[in-house]
């Protein structure tokens, strides 16, 4: 499965429910988002910052998490961002394959 990286900036109306119900209630809400979608859910934080939540995961195909977006942001509770996550062993395994490749201008 893969893994990605979900950022979550909560709007005025999201942040008012993660008061009413708390982190540990959003958490759970999460989890059995990805799990119902064939996921799992390895962490989840919340920050100060540009964003309020990351959570990583893992999906086991694109469309799943395409799923995920789609229903957050029709939500209108928060908006998110979805970046898959590369292994070292996926990188590695990319940085010996060789490649055809000419610059512009070269």
């Amino acid at each position: 499965m893969a893994k990605y990286l979900i950022t979550a900036s909560y709007t005025a109306e999201g942040a008012k429910g993660l008061i009413k119900e708390g982190a540990s209630g959003r958490h759970t809400a999460v989890q059995k988002a990805v799990e119902g979608l064939g996921g799992k859910v390895e962490a989840m934080y919340f920050a100060l910052g540009d964003a309020d939540a990351y959570v990583v995961c893992e999906f086991p195909d694109l469309t799943s998490v395409l799923a995920l977006s789609m229903a957050v942001g029709a939500s209108g509770g928060a908006r998110i961002t979805t970046t898959q996550l590369v292994s070292v062993a996926e990188l590695d395994a990319a940085a010996k394959k060789s490649v055809s490749y000419r610059a512009p201008g070269a």
